[in-house]
Order: C-alpha cells, then structure tokens, then sequence
C-alpha cells in the first residue's frame, strides 16, 4: 500500500470498541491530533508531537511517544519504549525491553522495566553531533567528516521503515466517538467496524464487509464496497459509488448516486445529478484501491457497468 502522509488509513479487520481501537501491524500517529480511544496492535506504535491519547497503548512490539505528548491511560509494550521530551504519561508503564526518556517525562503510576533504563540528557542531539564534527575537524579527519554528512542526509532525519500493514492517521486529524475530522482521503479496510461520526475533506474508500456506526460527511466521492453498512447518513459534496448488498440505516446525500439494485437503502437519496442504477458486475478491488490511492475519480468505471 502507498503511504503519503495525506489518507487515514484503517487496516483490514480493525475494530473500534467503547475505549480502545483494537488493530494489526504498525500504528503511526501524526502530530496535533485528538486520538479519544486507547490503541492496542501486535505491531509497532509510532506517536508523534504534541498528540493527545485518552485511552491506554498496548503493543507486542516497540513504542515509541515523540516529545509533548500525552498518553491517558498505560502503557504496555513487548518491546523497548522510548518517551520523548516532555512526555506524560498518566497510567502505569510496563515493557520487556529498553526504556529511553527524555527530559521533564512525568509517569503518574510508575514502570517496570526489564532491560536497561536510558535518561538521555535534555542537550539536543545535534549538539553531540556538532562537537563530535569539531574533534574529527581538529584531528584532520574530513573523509569521516564527509561520510557521517553523508549519511545524515540519506537518512532524511530519521526515517523509520513501517510494516506493510499498518494504520496512519495524519497531521491535525481528531478521531473519536461523538466528532472525528480528517483533512485529507480516507481509506477503510475489508471486514473492519468502525465507530464514530467523520467530517472528512477528501475522497472516502471502504472495502467489502465493513460495518460503520456513525454519519459520514465529505467534501469528496465516495466509494462502498459490497456488503458495506452503515448505521447512519451518508453525505457528499462529490459522486457516490454504492457496490452490491449495500446497506444503510440513514440516507445519502450526492452530486451523483451510482446505485446497486440489490443494495438496502432505509432512508432517502438525494441526488443533484440524479440516480443510476448499476448492475451486479464483479470487478477488481486491487484496481479500485489502486486507483482511490492515485486520487483518480472512483466512479470512472461506473459508466460502462450503466444498463
């Protein structure tokens, strides 16, 4: 999967309960967000600046929380944790691995920590790195000079490899029970349950067999896959695509509504440029995907599947 930094991208079989958003794989959290569940995966936990979590982190793997953020609850990690500058962590920390801390990190309850326990200083990394450049510089040494620079620039800062499957909320993105926003796509995986009311400026993607409770408001297309629900209203500035056994409790609101014949529909349509019903062709969910993730409109093929 395509990863850009501008889709919220939920993976197959997520699950969100009452407290906790239950997944799999890697969970990336971008900076300024509202995240109003705990997190649990059998994946990595990547958090990044100022993000605000009310719920606990539970993970088989590493954690890792960037500088002034907050965790509500614990955390619970089979991995090493590393907790950035000002940190703060308001439940109990517990990991089988290394604990790395920043400076001013407040843990209300206490940790347990089986590996070896790193307070780094509160003096910038790159501090380190500029004296260190100046010895090499005294000593003569302008090849190890040059090949650390080297290095620095193809790493890009510090860029992290995730695992193919993973969750990425972006920047500035809320996601809770009673008002989640997204400023960007959206991409929701097969088999997943979702809970929440969205607000989303973007095109919406989900996949077959998944079950939202909440209403759906986007500035953008959206696309359902077969045997999609929704326990509420759908609403968007753009076309929607609704695929076979669709079935909403609310009703859809679009500037163009591609409908299924066998979809279930309790509500009303309201659509701008009309209706049109399509028929029960199969087509390819790797080529939606691909196209969605490319931006391209998600009712292109709608045409040619028209009686």
């Amino acid at each position: 999967m395509v990863f850009d930094r501008k889709t919220l991208v939920i993976p197959d079989k997520t699950k969100f309960e009452e407290k906790t958003l239950i997944t799999n794989g890697d969970v990336v959290i971008g900076d300024r967000c509202l995240i109003r569940f705990g997190i649990k995966t059998d994946g990595r936990i990547f958090v990044g600046e100022h993000v605000i979590i009310d719920g606990s982190l539970e993970s088989k793997k590493d954690i890792r929380v960037d500088i002034f953020s907050s965790i509500g609850g614990d955390i619970q990690s089979g991995g090493n944790v590393y907790l950035g500058e000002k940190v703060k962590v308001k439940g109990k920390l517990s990991l089988h691995g290394d604990l790395d801390v920043g400076d001013s990190v407040e843990i209300e309850d206490g940790f347990e920590a089986k590996g070896w326990i790193n307070i780094r200083s509160p003096i910038p990394v790159v501090i380190y790195i500029f004296i260190y450049l100046m010895q090499l510089l005294k000593m003569g040494h302008s090849e190890e000079i040059e090949r650390i620079l080297d290095e620095i620039e193809e790493s890009n800062g510090d860029t992290i490899p995730i695992s193919e499957t993973f969750l990425f909320i972006p920047n500035s993105s809320i996601i809770g029970v009673q008002k989640s926003k997204v400023d960007f796509n959206v991409r929701i995986g097969k088999k997943s349950k979702i809970l929440g009311n969205y607000d989303i400026k973007g095109n919406v993607f989900i996949d077959k067999d998944t079950e939202i409770t909440g209403t759906i408001r986007t500035t953008g297309d959206v696309f359902c896959g077969e045997k999609t629900k929704i326990e509420g209203n759908l609403e968007s500035d753009g076309d929607v695509k609704i695929e076979d056994k669709f079935k909403i409790a609310g009703s859809i609101t679009g500037k163009k509504i591609y409908l299924s014949k066998n979809a279930n529909i309790e509500g009303e349509l309201f659509a701008k440029n009309g209706i049109s019903f399509t028929s029960s062709k199969k087509t390819d969910t790797g080529e939606k995907v691909k196209r969605f993730e490319n931006d391209t409109d998600v009712v292109d093929e709608v045409e040619d599947m028209l009686e």
